[in-house]
Parts: C-alpha cells; sequence; structure tokens
C-alpha cells in the first residue's frame, strides 16, 4: 500500500460509535505514515439511516478515488448487512466476535443495541458517576475531606499530567482519584504535606521532562516565572528527589498516553473494578 494516500475512516454505530473508534484505533495506529481522515456516525438504528451512511461511504470513495475503510459495530445484521454494501472495505467487529462466543458459551446473542454502554441504572455506571464527582471534588489539592475513601492520590509538579489522567480514571474505570500539586514549600521542606502522608499506600507520583513542561506551562502563563526552563528543571528535579526520598511510586508521562499512565497506576496501586454487564 503506497503509504503516502490518505484513507477517510468511517466509525459506524448504533450506539455513540465509542467502541468503534477505540478498536479501529488500536489497530490503525499500528501503520506509521498513513493518514487517516475520521468520520463519525454515531446512532444508526434504523434502515434509512444505514442507507444515508452507505451515501456518504460512496460520496466519500468518488471524491478520494479510493474506498473508505469501515469500522461497524453495529448489532442488527440488517443494518450491517446495508453498510456492507457501501463501496468500502468494511469490517464488524461484532460479527467477527459473535459467531465464535455463541459456540463456545452454547448460548444465543440478543442483538440488542447499546448494550455495551449499560445502563443508566446499573451499578457500575452508578460507581463511575459516583468516581467522577469525587474526582472532580478533589482536583489539584482544592480539599482533603474524605480523602479516606480514595482509591488513589496522584502527585506530581503542575500540569504534569495529574488531572486528565484522573478523570480518565474515574470515567473508564469508576477509580476515585484525588491529585496533590507538589510545590516549592513542599521541596524546602523536603516532606510530604500533611494532609496526604498519612495515605502514602495510596500515592502515586506523575514526573514530566522540564522542556516538554516550560512547553505546557507557557501556553497557560506565557513568559511567567511559572513556565521558564529554568524554574521546570527546579521543580522536576526537586519532585523527583522528594519522591525518592519518600518511598513513593511514580513514572515520567512525557511520552506515554492517558491510557497508558492510567493503566500502570491500577497496576502499581492494585486497583480492581468490577463492572456490570
Amino acid at each position: 500500500m503506497n503509504s503516502s494516500i490518505n484513507r477517510t475512516v468511517f466509525y459506524i454505530s448504533d450506539g455513540t460509535g465509542i467502541t468503534a473508534e477505540t478498536m479501529a484505533h488500536s489497530l490503525l495506529t499500528q501503520f506509521e505514515g498513513v493518514k487517516f481522515r475520521p468520520v463519525r456516525a454515531p446512532f444508526i438504528d434504523s434502515e434509512e439511516k444505514a442507507h444515508a451512511a452507505v451515501a456518504r461511504i460512496n460520496e466519500a470513495a468518488q471524491r478520494d478515488g479510493i474506498r473508505p475503510i469501515v469500522f461497524t459495530t453495529l448489532v442488527d445484521g440488517k443494518l450491517s448487512a446495508i453498510v456492507h454494501q457501501a463501496d468500502a472495505f468494511c469490517l464488524s467487529f461484532f460479527e467477527s466476535f459473535l459467531a465464535p462466543l455463541e459456540a463456545e458459551l452454547g448460548a444465543v446473542c440478543n442483538h440488542s443495541v447499546g448494550k455495551s454502554h449499560g445502563s443508566t441504572n446499573s451499578t457500575g455506571y452508578q460507581s463511575r458517576i459516583d468516581a467522577i464527582n469525587y474526582t472532580l471534588a478533589h482536583d489539584d489539592g482544592i480539599t482533603d475531606r474524605n480523602l479516606m475513601e480514595a482509591d488513589v492520590i496522584l502527585v506530581g509538579v503542575s500540569r504534569c499530567g495529574k488531572t486528565p489522567t484522573s478523570l480518565y480514571l474515574a470515567m473508564q474505570f469508576g477509580v476515585k482519584a484525588a491529585n496533590f500539586p507538589l510545590i516549592p514549600e513542599d521541596f524546602e521542606r523536603m516532606k510530604l504535606p500533611s494532609t496526604i502522608e498519612r495515605y502514602r499506600e495510596k500515592l502515586f507520583g506523575l514526573t514530566i521532562d522540564p522542556e516538554r513542561l516550560s512547553q505546557i506551562r507557557e501556553e497557560r502563563r506565557p513568559n511567567s516565572k511559572y513556565a521558564s526552563l529554568a524554574n521546570c528543571q527546579y521543580e522536576v528535579h526537586e519532585a523527583e528527589k522528594l519522591m525518592r526520598r519518600e518511598g513513593i511510586r511514580w513514572l515520567d508521562s512525557s511520552s506515554k498516553s492517558i491510557e497508558e499512565i492510567s493503566t500502570t497506576v491500577m497496576q502499581e496501586v492494585r486497583i480492581e473494578r468490577s463492572e456490570d454487564f
């Protein structure tokens, strides 16, 4: 395949399309140098919408001069068959796995739409909502109330990735994640803030390359001491020294995705979450 050719990629789903896009992204990132143009088509839950999706796919094929790639998580066989009539290379995640699972489980799939995201009344859904509310309330050291309820407490210098990681943990896994910034006063004392010291077993640290940190901070406070490379080098060095002294597990977030960071946190802190299906 010519890697210089851009390919339009459709994510077709009867729900939000998050499952299709996530699984497809895992596959497409294996192809370096190939550029993909994503098109999302969620809530395809009728034949009319399926035919409209096919029309969009065919228009893209004609415009690009090459057939698009289509990833679908359509459960309804009729809708899936319609989409597969498009001038495209179609991959259906559910059709690939449901039949083998039916054979293995000795059970028949009920082909219910939207099952992967569960009910808003399920225990798993409610636990994620509770975790999100908790995480938002305990962002950036806003409060030290109810820290005993936290599953993990992230520490590190400002803008090293604590907040997005905390929110991802809450939204994806229902983890109650608090986060606290390490500040110059902590470095002068070379000691953890007393509010979190008692929860040492829940602590996990993040660090970051000083140059990368300076770039991130420049976007927030241009030409400030806060964003200067010298200050970032100082803060990162002192934070890492403090975490080593206190025996806190930590990782460098500079070149890692939120997914990678969150998975490492889950593994290192030994957080397990069971969700209702």
